[in-house]
């Protein structure tokens, strides 16, 4: 398996969509909506970072980053999600590829960190933690968690762009 990470291009936006929707299709715990926050959060000159996987020519990973806003007026930190990876190429280390380029990407830029909503066991892999000090109202605290890239942990609520609340 040659798995090849690059910036998203133009061309891109259509495939990312199809294997966004197919990634999350079967997740218990998705809104299925995950595609439309991508191309929303595009439109918005809100996508940060959006980084491809390839094998051959074929799109078989995404990872996008936003900025988020925390109720403290600490800046320069960002969620990263939602991460997709084909249904047929999971388990192949592929999401680990595109989370690790995704916090080198935001280190490059300077962000003072990065929050995340998901499995625990998952994301603890890359650093983040929970802290009862930074929240998203309405989930329990486990899942969501925040990496630092060295100032302090800022204290508050944390805002997604609006979004992710995009159903279309």
């Amino acid at each position: 398996m040659n798995i090849i990470l690059r910036k998203e291009e133009g061309g891109d936006i259509d495939a990312i969509a199809r294997l966004t929707e197919a990634a999350f299709l079967s997740e218990v715990h998705s809104s299925h909506t995950e595609q439309f926050i991508v191309n929303a959060l595009r439109r918005a000159g809100q996508l940060t970072v959006s980084i491809v996987a390839l094998e051959g020519e074929a799109i078989v990973g995404h990872v996008a980053v936003s900025p988020v806003v925390i109720s403290s007026g600490a800046s320069g930190w960002y969620g990263l999600g939602p991460i997709s990876v084909s249904p047929q190429h999971q388990q192949r280390g592929i999401g680990s590829q595109l989370m690790k380029a995704a916090l080198a990407e935001l280190q490059t830029l300077g962000a003072a960190g990065c929050v995340v909503l998901g499995d625990p066991a998952y994301y603890g892999r890359f650093g983040f933690k929970a802290d009862a000090s930074l929240e998203l109202p309405g989930i329990p605290a486990e899942y969501f968690q925040a990496l630092s890239f060295g100032s302090p942990l800022p204290q508050g609520q944390v805002s997604y762009h609006a979004a992710f609340e995009a159903k279309e």
